[in-house]
């Protein structure tokens, strides 16, 4: 797994693992039962500490997209990503609604709005199999 870190970004180490991690999951680029590497395989290969990582880790698994196994290892939840329950919606309203008012602030139209989220859904929404 490939993983592009900014190291001089404001978003911190660990939430860039996550999101990465949960887009290649979307693109499925990552599939259910999918080895990931191990917390000081990553942290080594980034160059990092291993604590960033697993701070990451364990948040994926909290959130249901991997499992940790003492023997195994890290895998992409086996039984795939568990569909948007009405507190997943509630997450995502509260995390939206900055974005949206910081646009409205800097003069960032509805329709752009809207035309910026489904050009970001159509490149990270996996392509259907013909």
């Amino acid at each position: 797994m490939l993983l592009q870190i900014d190291l001089q970004a404001e978003e911190p180490i660990y939430t860039q693992i996550m999101h990465q991690v949960i887009e290649a999951i979307a693109k499925q680029e990552l599939k259910p039962g999918d080895d990931l590497p191990s917390v000081r395989s990553l942290a080594s290969d980034i160059g990092i500490n291993f604590h960033t990582v697993n701070k990451a880790y364990q948040l994926l698994k909290q959130e249901g997209y991997i499992l940790i196994h003492r023997q195994k290892g890290v895998v992409i939840h086996p039984d795939g990503v568990e569909r948007a329950t009405e507190a997943f919606y509630a997450k995502l309203r509260k995390k939206v609604r900055p974005l949206i008012a910081e646009s409205i602030c800097k003069s960032v139209t509805k329709a752009e709005w809207e035309r910026i989220c489904a050009t970001i859904y159509e490149e990270i929404e996996p392509e259907e199999e013909q």
